[in-house]
């Protein structure tokens, strides 16, 4: 009978080696950085046969890297990306006074809504527009006047206007990201799958950076890395010049060369002990940890360091102006890290609920809009004139759209804004593979239901394994194996 070596005691006046290797790199270095620590460490998935070992394209990709923009809260669909003329024709009447089917009885009102919260949402009185359109660029898409800036950049992206989830509570903010309703067994999130399936492209920088601030805690939600284990965790960093990578500073008081001894010692104690422990995934992951914190102390500050940008740059993502500049920021360090290797980038560009419209729609709609216009036309034209459309993929979405009818829950005497509704909503792609000045699908003409081309949530995922040469099904997990949704279908009409 095997002893447990876990479990033994160290004999008297000695400590155990685990003990003194996590108390040195503690200690010594000053680097409690759980988030480098959980990059590195081990999960369910790391040490099965499928994980790095294997890691890398299964076919020939057309990108190497993603930005994944997204907006929270449900921007409203059709003062946004999909004008609907005809709410403006029926404004103030009810669904039955128009010449359109009623949308509640459409048997797709039930199959995409599922309830968490249990809340009536069956709204009837018609709100128009708050917002003119038009026709933009060579390609004539319509879009509306809240986007001036990204209106010059139309024939540049890939507007897909039928999109639905199933879950009419924020908890779809969730669900776009790993693909599954709350009710549900939960996903990994697809910056995660894709860390997990390609791998670095630079060691000095993770695969997978978060960007952006949140004060609800439920955000972590959007960069888990679920079964597939900590090691595939998006990685926070922060847009603060003095503290780039929070909790990973070197300490004043450690010099640079000291720093490099003493994970110098500590990867000595590895080698020896691995003969001992040779299938110590933690403690290996650790090591690992402390190595790519120690790199990154150099690499990420070089990474974000927005100065080094011209004052034309900055300016073009709208940095040197109040309203704009944190979101220009954001936007900014993606295309750096892009630029340096960064797999998967993840800028949660508004706060936690910023676009949830249920009162003064036209007001906050029009203020949400000026504030992140610029920063992602600045991004798109960047991306452009620097070559890097032809290897980055674009990704900008929300949760889900808007009600066509206005919100009249509640005692609110003027109704001004509009609902929760994942029945139909707008999403875009631009970059790598991806067609341009182009639109796929179509709501119907109210902007209710997505009837032209229809897609779940996980077809926005199918698309990007696609476009980065991944095949999903090849990335299953030993017992855990995933329904054919939660892999969805690339949307192939919008590559070229």
């Amino acid at each position: 009978m095997q002893s447990d070596l876990t479990n033994m005691q160290p004999p008297c006046g000695q400590i155990q080696r685990r003990t003194f290797l996590s108390d040195l790199g503690y200690g010594a270095t000053g680097m409690a950085l759980s988030m480098l620590l959980n990059r590195e460490g081990s999960g369910q998935a790391a040490s099965t046969s499928s994980g790095a070992a294997t890691q890398g394209p299964h076919f020939t990709p057309r990108a190497k890297s993603v930005i994944w923009i997204f907006l929270s809260g449900g921007y409203s669909q059709m003062e946004t990306f999909d004008p609907k003329p005809e709410l403006n024709k029926y404004g103030g009447k009810t669904y039955a006074d128009t010449v359109y089917p009623d949308p509640f009885q459409d048997p797709r009102y039930q199959e995409r809504a599922r309830s968490v919260v249990q809340v009536k949402r069956e709204h009837d009185k018609i709100m128009p527009m708050q917002v003119g359109f038009r026709k933009q660029g060579e390609s004539g898409i319509e879009i509306t006047d809240w986007w001036p800036h990204l209106a010059t950049c139309v024939d540049d992206i890939s507007f897909v206007r039928s999109m639905y989830t199933t879950d009419n509570d924020h908890a779809a903010e969730f669900q776009i990201h790993h693909g599954r309703h709350k009710l549900d067994q939960k996903q990994p999130v697809i910056g995660s799958w894709l860390s997990y399936g390609l791998g670095s492209l630079n060691q000095n920088l993770p695969e997978y950076v978060f960007l952006g601030s949140y004060t609800d805690t439920r955000v972590k939600e959007n960069f888990s890395p679920d079964y597939l284990g900590p090691k595939y965790m998006g990685v926070e960093f922060s847009l603060d010049p003095n503290n780039p990578l929070p909790f990973g500073a070197r300490p004043q008081t450690v010099l640079e060369k000291e720093q490099a001894n003493q994970y110098a010692l500590i990867n000595e104690l590895n080698r020896i002990s691995s003969v001992e422990y040779p299938h110590d995934e933690k403690l290996r992951a650790r090591i690992n940890s402390y190595e790519l914190a120690f790199r990154m102390q150099r690499s990420v500050p070089e990474a974000l360091n927005l100065d080094t940008e011209t004052k034309e740059t900055q300016r073009l993502y709208g940095i040197d102006e109040n309203e704009t500049s944190s979101y220009g920021k954001r936007l900014l360090a993606a295309r750096r890290l892009a630029e340096r290797g960064v797999r998967f980038t993840q800028v949660y560009l508004s706060g936690y609920g910023e676009w949830d419209s249920h009162q003064k729609l036209k007001e906050n709609h029009t203020r949400s809009c000026k504030r992140v216009d610029k920063p992602v036309a600045g991004l798109l034209k960047d991306l452009k004139r620097r070559g890097m459309l032809d290897d980055t993929v674009v990704v900008f979405c929300t949760e889900f759209g808007r009600t066509p009818a206005v919100e009249t829950r509640g005692s609110t005497k003027m109704p001004s804004g509009r609902d929760h509704h994942p029945h139909g909503f707008t999403i875009w792609f631009a970059g790598a593979g991806v067609k341009r000045g182009y639109v796929h699908g179509a709501t119907d003409e109210l902007g209710f239901h997505a009837v032209e081309s229809p897609h779940y949530v996980t077809d926005i995922h199918a698309t990007l394994y696609h476009l980065l040469g991944l095949d999903p099904t090849r990335l299953d997990i030993p017992g855990r194996k995933r329904l054919e949704i939660d892999r969805g279908k690339p949307i192939l009409d919008i590559l070229s």
